[in-house]
């Protein structure tokens, strides 16, 4: 997705949004759609942005790294191979979209799910990749919940961290709120923090209304 204005003035840069489940058929749509109304001159929730949807090929394969859990191996035997996922984006996805259009500012990233797993894996070990980080009811249930045993290493650089979880029962809320905590802990002090417990909302829906939270919180005023 590209701005409105992408066209009409040349000499504009935009910043990226990347969308994990991004293709037409997954979160692609909706999350684009946020973007162009957010960032209305008269709604100034969010700059104008490039959106890129990253469609997904095998969810479970890419978003997930070795589990030594015998369940995990056994539900899902495809498993285990993100550190490909994140070479991928960080080698080849983001130097041809920064080559290929005109791009300036903060990136971030968006995961839910296996995908907010991602990119909590990504935060936790090339957190410079992404400048702010969306993530919605991460499945860090995974590998009997070690990647919150991981130390997290915050970058010198500012930083914003929103996560979100629905009402998604008690495993789901309590490794979302772990992962608040720890985060709470080490941040460095340019790294803002937020988290919100969305308890009308299921692991089916929460994502929009998590994105829409974390737009506002994280493009306020003057920190475009």
């Amino acid at each position: 997705y590209l701005p409105q204005s992408y066209e009409r003035d040349s000499s504009k840069h935009f910043p990226v949004i990347y969308l994990l489940d991004g293709s037409a058929h997954e979160d692609f749509i909706h999350i684009a759609g946020l973007v162009q109304f957010g960032s209305f001159s008269w709604i100034d929730m969010v700059p104008e942005s490039i959106v890129v949807g990253i469609a997904n090929v095998d969810r479970v394969r890419d978003f997930t790294y070795p589990s030594a859990s015998e369940r995990d191996q056994k539900e899902f035997p495809n498993a285990g191979h993100s550190k490909n996922f994140i070479h991928f984006m960080e080698k080849e996805l983001q130097p041809v979209i920064e080559n290929s259009f005109r791009t300036e500012g903060p990136n971030t990233l968006i995961g839910q799910s296996f995908g907010g797993l991602l990119a909590t894996e990504v935060l936790f070990t090339k957190a410079h990749l992404f400048d702010h980080y969306i993530i919605v009811s991460p499945s860090l249930w995974w590998d009997d919940e070690k990647l919150l045993r991981r130390k997290y290493e915050p970058t010198a650089a500012p930083q914003s961290i929103f996560i979100a979880v629905g009402n998604e029962g008690e495993i789901m809320e309590k490794v979302a709120r772990q992962l608040h905590l720890k985060l709470l802990a080490d941040k460095h002090e340019g790294t803002e923090l937020f988290f919100r417990f969305l308890e009308d909302k299921s692991h089916g829906d929460a994502l929009h209304l998590a994105a829409y939270l974390a737009f506002e919180e994280i493009f306020k005023s003057g920190k475009k």
